[in-house]
């Protein structure tokens, strides 16, 4: 498998559907999207997303029925690791104190977290 890559907003949505369904053909990832694409733009994007490794597909005649390669958890944890050395000097603790600051996170998220923490260890 290739190296992940960041993909474009509309890749991430392409595989948010990809994931959600496990297994899909074209037709229906557009009708998941709720018509907010051409089934031509789709077919595309799908093509691009295996190019990146992302997808592989199973062939029925002349059809092809698409399913993910890559693990949503995967790729989650590389565009915040991405993220996280872009914007944040590769801290996560930066990073919660920036959404801290923002208030994007509440006191019961940060206490939810630590109690992760104290679970793990």
């Amino acid at each position: 498998m290739k190296n992940l890559e960041k993909l474009t907003l509309k890749e991430e949505e392409v595989m948010s559907v990809l994931w959600k369904l496990e297994k899909a053909f074209v037709k229906e990832i557009v009708s998941e999207l709720q018509g907010k694409n051409h089934y031509n733009t789709i077919s595309t994007i799908v093509r691009q997303l295996e190019d990146k490794g992302f997808v592989s597909y199973t062939s029925y005649g002349k059809s092809h029925q698409y399913f993910p390669i890559v693990e949503r958890e995967k790729y989650s944890t590389t565009v915040m690791d991405q993220n996280s050395k872009r914007f944040f000097e590769g801290s996560y603790k930066n990073m919660v104190s920036f959404f801290a600051q923002q208030e994007k996170i509440t006191k019961k998220d940060l206490e939810d977290i630590l109690e992760l923490i104290k679970n793990k260890s």
